[in-house]
């Protein structure tokens, strides 16, 4: 199995478009969105060529493959012109007995998470900055924490997404 995962593209049609060349040339299985699609939301400068409406058909493009969540800056009105479903603070994907728990990291993050079972991973967005690190819990347990950082606005630097196969996480850079 083959993920690409990517998070924050607050309505960045420049940034979306780029996204969606990585898309093309790393050809998931399935595409992770980690929330805030389409609104850059009271706290962002507006990224480049802001224009949610051109978001939208590019997602929509490719829905039969997305497994999304809610992001802080996501409302009802996405799930109106949005054809996956996107307003889950949660999802799992398994593969095999590994546990993927995808969230935005507004609800739980790495500081609030669930208890996951011994190898799963937590998967967040939320904070613009990548990250791929194994941490062990207090009770033992090591959990891969990863956040793809930002596909439009990034707080350290680099438009990124992360890819997940043969059982391991990627960081890339757009």
């Amino acid at each position: 199995m083959k993920l690409l995962i990517a998070s924050d593209i607050h309505g960045s049609a420049y940034w979306c478009r780029r996204l969606f060349e990585r898309i093309q040339a790393e050809s998931p299985d399935r595409i992770v969105l980690l929330g805030d699609l389409l609104y850059h939301g009271p706290r962002n400068d507006l990224p480049r060529d802001y224009a949610p409406k051109e978001v939208i058909p590019l997602l929509n493009g490719v829905a039969d493959r997305v497994v999304a969540v809610r992001g802080n800056c996501d409302a009802e009105v996405d799930q109106m012109v949005l054809d996956f479903p996107c307003m889950a603070d949660y999802a799992v994907i398994m593969d095999g007995g590994r546990q993927l728990f995808l969230t935005h990291g507004h609800v739980f993050s790495p500081e609030n998470m669930p208890v996951l079972p011994d190898g799963s991973a937590f998967l967040s967005g939320h904070t613009h900055v990548k990250c791929n690190k194994d941490v062990v819990m207090p009770d033992g347990r090591t959990i891969t924490v990863v956040n793809p950082g930002s596909v439009s606005i990034p707080k350290d630097g680099s438009s990124s997404y992360a890819v997940y196969q043969d059982g391991a996480f990627f960081l890339k850079e757009l």
